[in-house]
């Protein structure tokens, strides 16, 4: 769940409690010192593998858990793992979303290899695949060749400037027909497209998309898993650059001054709880469009397959200016989201096959990148 400026001004009475109580200056200018750090230091690495690795945990991933971690010691090669402590077992119990991210990763690493003259040769789950859920075998083996004359990919040039928006769109800004051509094209990997900016589809899918996150935010267990991840403040964000952050001068006020706090956040009379519920809905009410993917079937190697052009769908919306959000409530797959997970298939994928991925599109102001990881701590050997 997302909260942002707007939707969360109520809960600091114009600052007039804030000033009573802090130092406002002091607090306001606190920022993450080291969460931020890996977007300044992707490429540096000399190591082709580490080269290439250190813009792949930039990709993006389920509440930006980060679930990669990756075993260097065989030469030229990267063996990928789910980290089974980053897992969504209450919103994605059987970790489709998570192998999703997972194939991101992958498709930024095979993209920036490519970068540097290295063919990845990628082997998914090559032990096999538990389609229940993720287990401690390999996701994924990816061998780098060096070889000549290959053509890099245009759409890495946009890596560093790939955000996901979590704040309102602007509805006076409609998205153009041919921006979903862009986007189409950028999907190669095997899913399929679809997308609409028609003011009927706009409408429904709004409605549709707003009872999904109602449904995730009104059922206790989906909901606290979320708000467990909440990173609130500068310190917080440093410690764990993983999971929900609430950074910035506003929530750092809000989070010295106890206005929010995951327990706020949890408790349904609180005016945080209503915040957060008005900035979820605001975001699936001022969607300008929305794109979907989908396979054929529901298999991992499928699911990670979605994970290379979703990331691919981002880069192409960054390249055309346009702001990106998933809001993929309603594929979720436990029992409380039934209804809405029946009617988008219904809608969008009539004749058959899973909708792995679905975003609204639209125009916002620019925002910044989500903390991570060093790279460092995502490697196990190496």
């Amino acid at each position: 769940m997302a909260m942002n400026r707007r939707n969360m001004i109520g809960l600091i009475g114009g600052g007039v409690i804030l000033a009573a109580v802090v130092p406002i200056a002091s607090i306001a200018s606190r920022q993450p010192r080291h969460a931020l750090q890996p977007w300044a230091l992707a490429g540096q690495e000399t190591e082709p593998r580490r080269r290439a690795l250190s813009y792949a945990l930039l990709a993006p991933n389920p509440h930006n858990l980060q679930p990669w971690l990756v075993d260097l010691a065989e030469p030229d090669t990267v063996t990928l793992f789910a980290d089974p402590t980053r897992l969504l077992p209450h919103t994605d119990p059987v970790n489709r979303q998570i192998t999703i991210g997972l194939g991101c990763f992958l498709e930024l690493m095979r993209m920036a290899a490519l970068q540097d003259g290295y063919r990845v040769d990628l082997t998914p789950f090559p032990q096999g695949e538990n389609p229940a859920a993720l287990d401690r075998r390999p996701v994924a083996r990816a061998v780098f060749v060096k070889e000549a004359s290959l053509t890099p990919d245009p759409l890495f040039a946009h890596v560093l400037n790939r955000r996901t928006t979590k704040d309102p769109f602007d509805t006076a800004v409609p998205v153009a027909p041919s921006v979903l051509d862009t986007l189409g094209a950028s999907v190669t990997m095997g899913s399929r497209f679809g997308g609409s900016v028609a003011a009927p589809d706009i409408a429904d899918l709004r409605a549709l998309t707003r009872e999904a996150l109602r449904i995730e935010v009104e059922t206790p267990h989906t909901f606290k898993e979320s708000v467990d991840l909440f990173r609130i403040g500068r310190a917080e964000i440093d410690a764990n650059p993983d999971g929900i952050d609430f950074g910035g001068p506003m929530f750092e006020l809000m989070g010295a001054t106890g206005l929010f706090t995951r327990e706020a956040a949890l408790d349904t009379t609180s005016q945080a709880y209503q915040a957060g519920l008005d900035a979820v809905y605001a975001n699936a009410d001022t969607a300008m469009g929305h794109v979907w993917l989908i396979t054929d079937a529901n298999t991992r190697a499928e699911q990670m397959a979605c994970g290379a052009d979703w990331v691919r769908l981002n880069l192409a919306a960054t390249a055309a200016g346009v702001a990106i959000q998933p809001l993929s409530q309603a594929l979720q797959e436990y029992p409380e989201m039934a209804a809405p997970f029946r009617q988008i298939h219904e809608r969008l994928a009539p004749t058959g096959g899973t909708v792995q991925m679905l975003a609204r599109i639209g125009s916002a102001p620019g925002v910044n990148p989500s903390p991570r990881w060093p790279l460092q701590s995502r490697v196990v050997n190496g």
